[in-house]
């Protein structure tokens, strides 16, 4: 003993080389490798798995079968995410098994006894994760969507499925809590179907409505009460909101009427685990409301009862990888699937709300006009005439009734000022005739911006000597005026009160109710405590002069959100927009009636053939890619063809938008048009044209993007 006790180093390493020796020989042979599983039996029962794998290109949009080896039979259960070797060639097949390739991961959709295809099959390498995320529900909705934008299930699947968090798997999620009680009507009471919709969720029913919320904070709550109403049926309900800051709103208005502990948050904003653990928690059942950004469109719900979607035109719903879904499309489809209830809430309405009201498809849920005018603020105009005839407008940016409003209203509370631009001075034109300044080489935008020389936005060429071509003059103005500059007036004309801006880069939550002014580009206005006492909404001309078909629904959008959060005209609130008070969206404004210009809007849209009245999607890329693949295409015989046209060069080293052609490369955009019942043929004809380009090409610049959301 002793001698062993001194010299513990001369017996150790035989006896452990002799250990591990044996424990080899009594291994089982042969043993099973995790990457290519060698000689490894197969599954008594079901030893072929279907598996959909990460490969998001379209002509390798399909199913792939692999064997399953016996040591990973219990684990490989359909829907858990897998690792498998693809782009192995058939002759690289050892012992009757294919190997080679690269490890990808996937999905397990389904277990069988057969496999359709006749050669041999690769094992798979691993599982990743006995958890299973992928159900037959989930599976189903992102078939569906992959179809309608021409996309393929895996890109579906990467938007459906977040990022694996090893520890949130491992963390049991809490018990489900039990049905809550029906929670009264609330201020659903304002509007004249409101609580006979809330008394449908809650004895089970599956009501669609399209809900032209009245102004004011109470939109919150009130989708909170429709979530409460659907959980005490016994089912599970699902909210989608555009951004972080109105998720923020739903989830204290669900905590303050549900309580704690029934509902989850989906948002970017949470982190990648605490945002897994969340959606696991609803994958599990353990919660049955969820209320999320963009992503959250496919949070699987157990027992999915309603589905509800907050400012449906907002850009954020629009998801901008591939196959870039809408949430508000994905929504309807999941309340055709599921057999929901669905709820399209916003202050506006869209040319796509008012479709689904006038087909008949869902009903409007609507407050009166009484109800309307307690509830909006007082709206006046200041149109161009006004302009030229006020010495304040002609001295500086502001019109005599802006000032009047701001001064009147800073007596009572803070004063939003709504303005189309970030920055200093993003534009200039000529101070006599309004002519824009152009450069004298490239004919790009002149720029001063922060007060520097000035200079062209395109090429950067200093234009100190700039006159103007049309009148001579040599003196320039801001033709829109960004955020900082406008804030740096307002400061000078009222210095003894505080000034805050909110824009990309710094956007405010709420401000406090004190006398304040608050400047800010348009959807980052932030919530006043007690609601604004005035807004100015400047540059009208800007925003309703913009080359989209949406100029003018997506104006009266921003004005409306706005405007929704000053205090009601029988408190004082007063919005005072700068433009020509004959157009349409500035008359819907005035009259607070965003329903009846979205239904004008439907029906010149109708009249020209415009979406959505008809199914739309654009092929972007070279010119000679666009024409190979739309001839190549088995367009359905309704089919129209608009265009090409060229698209706008984009600068090496200037700014880029997603979907814009590679910085100096000259790409053009063909539309094609199809009649309501071909949308789905279009989609089919355009995938399957690409995906064949694809296989004999590798590669295929080309961008098909379904109902895109600028057309021009």
């Amino acid at each position: 003993m002793s001698s062993e006790k001194e010299n513990p180093g001369e017996t150790a390493e035989p006896e452990q080389l002799a250990l591990i020796r044996e424990t080899v020989r009594q291994a089982k042979v042969p043993r099973a490798k995790p990457r290519t599983w060698r000689g490894a039996a197969l599954a008594k029962e079901l030893p072929v798995a279907r598996v959909v794998v990460n490969k998001g290109s379209l002509h390798l949009d399909q199913f792939f079968d692999y064997a399953v080896p016996e040591e990973l039979d219990e684990a490989a259960q359909p829907g858990v995410r897998v690792r498998v070797r693809f782009g192995a060639g058939a002759h690289q097949v050892k012992n009757g098994r294919r190997e080679g390739g690269r490890l990808i991961d996937g999905f397990l959709v389904e277990r069988r006894a057969t496999s359709d295809y006749s050669g041999p099959l690769a094992a798979l390498a691993d599982v990743v994760s006995p958890e299973p995320v992928l159900g037959p529900d989930l599976l189903g909705l992102a078939r569906a969507v992959a179809d309608r934008y021409a996309g393929s299930l895996a890109d579906v699947l990467q938007l459906a499925v977040p990022p694996r968090s090893a520890r949130a798997e491992g963390r049991p999620s809490p018990e489900p809590l039990p049905p809550p009680a029906v929670p009264e009507p609330g201020s659903w009471a304002r509007y004249e179907r409101g609580p006979a919709f809330l008394d449908s969720l809650a004895r089970g029913g599956t009501p669609r409505a399209v809900w032209n919320a009245l102004p004011g904070p109470h939109w919150a709550e009130e989708i909170a009460r429709a979530v409460g109403a659907t959980l005490a049926s016994g089912r599970g309900a699902l909210v989608v909101v555009p951004d972080g800051r109105a998720a923020g709103r739903v989830d204290a208005a669900l905590t303050s009427v549900l309580g704690e502990g029934r509902h989850a948050l989906l948002t970017a904003d949470a982190g990648p685990e605490k945002r897994y653990a969340q959606w696991l928690a609803v994958r599990r059942g353990a919660v049955r409301a969820v209320v999320g950004t963009r992503a959250a469109m496919f949070a699987p719900v157990r027992d999915l009862g309603l589905v509800v979607i907050w400012d449906d035109g907002d850009g954020s719903h629009s998801e901008p990888h591939a196959p870039q879904p809408h949430a508000r499309e994905v929504l309807l489809l999941r309340a055709a699937h599921d057999r929901c209830a669905f709820l399209l809430g916003g202050t506006g309405c869209t040319v796509e709300a008012a479709q689904l009201v006038e087909s008949g498809w869902a009903k409007a849920l609507l407050a009166g006009r009484e109800q309307v005018r307690r509830a909006a603020p007082l709206i006046r105009t200041v149109g161009d005439g006004e302009l030229a005839r006020d010495e304040a407008a002609r001295a500086a940016r502001l019109p005599s009734l802006a000032w009047q409003t701001v001064r009147e209203g800073l007596k009572t509370g803070p004063v939003l000022v709504q303005v189309p631009r970030r920055g200093y001075v993003p534009r200039l034109a000529c101070e006599r005739c309004r002519t824009p300044a152009r450069c004298r080489h490239c004919a790009g935008p002149l720029e001063a911006p922060e007060q520097q020389e000035l200079h062209c936005g395109w090429c950067g060429r200093g234009a100190s000597d700039w006159h103007c071509a049309e009148c001579g003059s040599t003196r320039l103005r801001a033709q829109v005026v960004g955020a900082r500059r406008t804030a740096e007036e307002l400061g000078r004309a009222f210095p003894a009160v505080p000034v805050r801006t909110s824009g990309r880069d710094h956007i405010l939550d709420t401000v406090p109710g004190r006398p304040a002014l608050v400047v800010c580009t348009p959807g980052a206005e932030p919530v006043a405590e007690g609601g604004y006492a005035a807004a100015l909404l400047l540059d009208g001309w800007a925003m309703l002069g913009r080359p989209d078909l949406r100029a003018g629904e997506e104006a009266l959008r921003r004005w409306i959100d706005a405007a929704s959060l000053v205090r009601g005209q029988p408190e004082g609130g007063t919005v005072v927009v700068v433009a020509e008070p004959t157009l349409r969206p500035v008359q819907a404004l005035v009259r607070w009636d965003p329903v009846g210009h979205a239904q004008r809007e439907l029906a010149e849209r109708a009249e020209l053939g415009f979406p959505p009245v008809s199914r739309m999607a654009a092929v972007t890329g070279p010119p000679e890619a666009v024409e190979g693949l739309l001839a190549s295409a088995g367009l359905p015989a309704d089919a129209e063809v608009l265009g090409p046209v060229p698209l706008p060069v984009v600068r090496p080293g200037g700014p880029r938008r997603p979907g814009d052609p590679p910085p100096g490369e000259q790409w053009e955009r063909a539309l094609v048009r199809v009649p309501p019942g071909s949308g789905a043929a279009l989609a089919t004809a355009l995938k399957q044209a690409r995906a064949a380009r694809m296989t004999r090409g590798g590669g295929d610049p080309v961008r098909i993007r379904v109902d895109p959301p600028d057309i021009g």
